[in-house]
């Protein structure tokens, strides 16, 4: 899998959740995560978001579009109570 983000965005991320775009590509290779088509957020482009344990151990929610096989990161933040309880209970 290949990964891209812009710098900045990836900056203010890691300063507003808290979690870098280097850690959330790794929720991607959780055996068990689900990724889910997301129309709310975009009109221009199809986006997903992908639940996933990243190498830390924490669940992360990870907004993202996809186009020729790479994958180009919007945003990433720690998965709330409520969507760690559904994410356990599949």
């Amino acid at each position: 899998m290949r990964f891209t983000w812009d710098a900045g965005k990836a900056n203010f991320n890691l300063q507003k959740h808290g979690v870098s775009f280097q850690e959330a590509t790794t929720a991607f290779r959780d055996p068990l995560s689900v990724t889910g088509y997301d129309p709310d957020h975009s009109t221009d482009e199809d986006r997903f978001v992908t639940f996933g344990v990243s190498n830390q151990g924490r669940l992360l929610v990870v907004s993202h579009t996809e186009e020729d096989k790479v994958i180009r990161l919007i945003s990433c933040r720690l998965a709330t109570e409520q969507e760690k309880k559904i994410h356990e209970e599949g």
